[in-house]
C-alpha cells in the first residue's frame, strides 16, 4: 500500500523579532539580502553602505566614497562584487572583500534611486530621478554607459532585472518591461506615481505599488489585472513591496509603522505587522526562507517565523 505524499508545510509569515541592528549610519534608506540570504546590505544617509550578518547582528564591512545619502544598493551573484547609487548622482561599483571603490559611474543628472546587476554582474542598470535608466560595463574603461532607456517621463523609481527582461516603475504611472531578448518593450498605465515594482519568484506576474496606497499583481505577458491588496498607507514615500519565498504572500511597508501581507490568491489581509512608530522606510525577504528585513528610522529588524529556533552563537 503506497502511503499519501505529506502535505506540504503552509507558509510561515515571519512575525517574531529576533534581532535589531542600530546601524550607526544615520537613517537607513534601504535594506537588502544578498543573493543567498546569508547578509544584508544597509544604505545609509550618513554616505556609507555598510555589509551585516544580520541574524548575527554582526558588522562585517563599511563602504565609503559616496558623496551624498545612499539610496539602494546591490550584491553581485558570486558576492564579489556590490553596486550602490545616491543623492549625489553616482553609480559605485564595490570590491566587497577590500571595501575598495572600483569604479565611480557618472552621467546621471539626479539622484540615483536604483540600482541592480544583471545576471552575469557585467553591466550595473540604474534608475534616477532624472527619468532615465542607464547601462554600465564593469569591465569597460569607458565612462559613459553602454544604453540608455529613456522611455519614462519621470522619475524612475524602481528598477529589476531577470536574465532577459528589465523591469521598471516610474512617478509617471507606468510600468515598462523591456524584453531583451525580443527588443520589445511592454507598458502597464497604473496611473497613479509607481513606488516599487517586482517580478514574482516564478516570473509569470510583475507586482506593483504606488501612491494610491494599493499593490496591484498583473499578468506578466498579458497585463491581466490578477489581484489588488489594500489596507496599508503609501501616500508620500518610495516604499519597497516584495512576494514571499514561495510566492504566497504580498508584502508591503506602510507609512503607518507596520508591514502588511496579502494572501496572494485570495487577496485578503494575512498579517499586520507592527514594526515601530514611524515609517517603515524599506524590506527586504530571505530568497529561500521565511526571513524578513525591515528598517525603519536609523536601524534594521531581522523577522523570523514563530517556530524559528536560533541556531548555537546565532540568536
Amino acid at each position: 500500500m503506497a502511503f499519501p505524499e505529506p502535505k506540504p508545510r503552509p507558509p510561515e509569515l515571519p512575525q517574531k523579532r529576533l534581532k535589531t541592528l542600530d546601524c550607526g549610519q544615520g537613517a537607513v534608506r534601504a535594506v537588502r539580502f544578498n543573493v543567498d540570504g546569508n547578509y544584508c546590505l544597509t544604505c545609509g544617509s550618513d554616505k556609507t553602505l555598510k555589509l551585516w550578518n544580520p541574524l548575527r547582528g554582526t558588522l562585517l564591512r563599511t563602504y565609503s566614497g559616496h558623496g551624498y545619502e545612499v539610496l539602494d544598493a546591490a550584491g553581485s551573484f558570486d558576492n564579489s562584487s556590490l553596486c550602490s547609487g545616491g543623492g549625489d548622482k553616482a553609480v559605485v561599483l564595490w570590491d566587497v572583500a577590500s571595501g575598495q571603490v572600483v569604479r565611480k559611474f557618472r552621467g546621471h543628472a539626479g539622484k540615483v534611486n536604483t540600482v541592480q546587476f544583471n545576471e552575469e554582474a557585467t553591466v550595473i542598470l540604474s534608475g534616477s530621478i532624472d527619468s532615465s535608466i542607464r547601462c554600465w560595463d564593469c569591465r569597460s574603461r569607458r565612462p559613459e554607459p553602454v544604453q540608455t532607456l529613456d522611455e519614462a517621463r519621470d522619475g524612475v523609481s524602481s528598477v529589476k532585472v531577470s536574465d532577459h527582461e528589465v523591469l521598471a516603475g516610474s512617478v509617471d504611472g507606468r510600468m515598462r518591461r523591456y524584453d531583451l531578448r525580443m527588443g520589445q518593450l511592454f507598458s502597464d498605465y497604473v496611473g497613479s506615481p509607481i513606488t516599487c515594482t517586482c517580478f514574482s519568484r516564478d516570473g509569470q506576474c510583475t507586482l506593483v505599488s504606488s501612491l494610491d496606497s494599493t499593490l496591484r499583481l498583473l499578468d506578466k505577458d498579458t497585463g491581466e489585472l490578477l489581484g489588488e491588496y489594500k489596507g496599508h498607507k503609501n501616500q508620500e514615500y518610495k516604499l519597497d513591496c516584495c512576494l514571499s519565498e514561495r510566492d504566497t504572500h504580498v508584502v508591503s511597508c506602510s507609512e503607518d509603522g507596520k508591514v502588511f501581507f496579502w494572501d496572494l490568491v485570495e487577496g485578503a489581509l494575512a498579517l499586520a505587522l507592527s514594526v515601530g512608530r514611524g515609517v517603515v522606510q524599506s524590506l527586504a525577504y530571505h530568497p529561500t526562507e521565511p526571513c524578513l528585513l525591515t528598517a525603519m528610522g536609523g536601524s534594521v529588524q531581522c523577522w523570523r517565523e514563530e517556530t524559528y529556533e536560533a541556531e548555537d552563537g546565532a540568536g
